[in-house]
């Protein structure tokens, strides 16, 4: 059976949804996109929009635990849990701490690389054949430091980087830093550069993404509750939702932090766990800075899109806990004043949060649900979903569709854990 006589249903209206729905449309499959809420509005839309394939190195860092409860007890920490008893929770904190050794960080670096690379070169070609709106840029990603031996402790792990993943940076002095981005204050230790990272606006590229879906003939269910699938003896029939059933031929489940939700359904474990960041979103301040950026120190994400300009980050282990808290947004103020001339500015236009899909060893799970063969999981990006999923697009688009993957798709598969 050809492609062009196949239905797929994707499950999700994040990045990762539509970027799979663009890359089976591409193939020539029939695509249905399901959405519990509105498509491109969940937790994909207010991030950074760093497109950045310097973010090599996962989470599980060896010294990690060791930072994280020192962040835990600091007042006003970017980092936070919120107390509770929710063994899910602890299990996964458990097994992130068993990972934090250079052994497991270098097993788990390749297979993010691959599809931050992947990603990339998917998103200039993307953007360019399809003219999307989404203000991409190339100006790079600077980490900036206030103190002067954390900027040089970086050295470290950008020799780490030049040498094992060839991903260097340029190091900049205060004075040299100040002249590469007069936005920045004098007085600042140094900060490192990545050159060849690219940022572009969320919430533009959806938008253009689920224009450019419905122009091409899928089909948008949104407002619309999955329930679980209709099965067959080794595959999904169709989808059960509250409107109905859907069926297709296959079928991907692209539901960010909500895929827990689905892992009776999916037949596997799916220990992925809501990580809560914020953003602040503003007008451009009249010293605005013309380059990416993040604070290290502050666990602060900075970035100047051509239409406004946004602070982002923190972490909160708070569960499905979905409220904004003032003091949350505050740090991301906070935390930007020591650096810049003008932090930010007023009116703030949008004040957000979004549960990002964390797993403990930082990589995604990209693979066929263990008791349905039609059934494709694409979720737990982590924090660098916007990055990474285009790449993650053409490889669910090359598994359903029977092709070779141009990259290994064994780092993503769901029985590792």
């Amino acid at each position: 059976m050809s492609n062009a006589s196949r239905r797929v249903v994707v499950v999700g209206g994040g990045v990762i949804g539509l970027a799979s729905a663009y890359s089976l449309n591409r193939a020539g499959w029939d695509v249905t996109i399901v959405e519990k809420n509105a498509i491109g509005q969940g937790t994909s839309r207010g991030n950074c929009g760093y497109i950045c394939p310097s973010h090599v190195l996962p989470l599980t860092e060896p010294g990690a635990i060791r930072k994280t409860m020192k962040a835990l007890f600091r007042k006003n920490s970017p980092f936070s849990i919120s107390p509770r008893f929710d063994l899910s929770l602890w299990s996964w904190l458990v097994h992130f701490s068993m990972r934090c050794n250079t052994r497991d960080m270098m097993a788990a670096a390749p297979g993010i690389q691959a599809l931050l690379d992947s990603s990339y070169a998917e998103y200039e070609s993307m953007i360019e054949r399809e003219s999307l709106d989404c203000e991409w840029e190339r100006r790079g990603l600077l980490y900036v430091y206030a103190n002067p031996a954390a900027w040089s402790g970086f050295a470290e792990t950008n020799e780490l980087m030049t040498s094992a993943f060839h991903c260097p940076a340029e190091r900049l002095n205060g004075k040299e830093l100040t002249e590469r981005e007069p936005a920045l204050k004098e007085g600042l230790a140094g900060a490192w550069y990545y050159e060849q990272d690219a940022h572009l606006r969320p919430d533009r590229l959806l938008s253009s993404l689920r224009i450019l879906l419905l122009a091409r003939g899928a089909t948008v269910h949104a407002g619309c509750t999955v329930t679980g699938f209709r099965r067959g003896s080794r595959d999904a029939q169709a989808l059960e939702t509250s409107i109905g059933e859907i069926p297709a031929d296959s079928f991907v489940v692209a539901t960010g932090a909500m895929t827990p939700f689905l892992a009776k359904s999916l037949g596997c474990r799916i220990p992925i766990q809501p990580g809560k960041g914020y953003s602040l979103t503003m007008p451009r301040p009249e010293i605005c800075p013309a380059i990416p950026m993040i604070f290290p120190e502050r666990r602060v994400a900075v970035t100047p899109f051509a239409s406004g300009y946004r602070l982002g980050s923190t972490m909160e282990f708070a569960g499905y806990d979905a409220s904004i808290r003032a003091e949350r947004l505050q740090l991301l103020k906070d935390g930007a004043e020591p650096y810049l001339r003008e932090p930010y500015r007023e009116p703030i236009e949008e004040a957000w949060f979004g549960w990002r899909p964390m797993t403990y060893d930082s990589l995604p799970i990209i693979d066929r649900s263990p008791i349905m063969d039609n059934v494709l999981i694409a979720a737990g990006h982590n924090m660098i979903g916007m990055s990474m999923a285009a790449g993650t697009g053409r490889l669910v688009s090359e598994l359903l569709s029977g092709e070779a993957p141009h990259i290994d798709p064994t780092p993503y598969r769901v029985g590792r854990f």
